[in-house]
C-alpha cells in the first residue's frame, strides 16, 4: 500500500515542484501540497516495520526539504535547488540515487 502511495505522490511531487521551480506556482501551494501529502500518509497505517525504498528515501528527503527550507532559499539558492533537481531526476527514473538523501517516514 505505501508503495503505491509513494508511487503516486511522487509524480505529483515532481509536477509540483517542477511548477513551482519555473515560477509558475506558488510558494503557498507547494505547502498545501505538502501538508496534504502528510495527511493522507498519516490514513495509511502504515506497518513501521516496512522497509525503506530508494525511492521512498528520496521522496521524503524532499518533503522535507520543501518545509526546511524557507521560500527565498527555494527561490534562489543554486546548490539547493541543484540537489533538488538531482532529486527529481532519479524520480523520474533518470540518474542515480543521490547519497545526500536521508528521507525517513513522519
Amino acid at each position: 500500500m505505501s508503495e503505491c502511495f509513494i508511487e503516486l505522490k511522487s509524480q505529483q511531487l515532481i509536477f509540483y515542484i517542477s511548477r513551482y521551480l519555473r515560477g509558475r506556482m506558488p510558494h503557498s501551494e507547494l505547502h498545501l501540497f505538502v501538508w496534504d501529502t502528510l495527511e493522507e500518509w498519516a490514513q495509511l497505517n502504515t506497518p513501521l516495520q516496512q522497509p525503506f525504498s530508494h525511492r521512498e528515501r528520496v521522496f521524503w528527503h524532499l518533503i522535507h526539504q520543501l518545509e526546511y527550507w524557507p521560500e527565498l532559499a527555494l527561490r534562489q539558492d543554486k546548490a539547493l535547488r541543484r540537489n533538488i533537481q538531482d532529486c527529481i531526476c532519479f524520480l523520474k527514473g533518470r540518474g542515480v540515487v543521490p547519497a545526500y538523501c536521508v528521507g525517513v517516514r513522519p
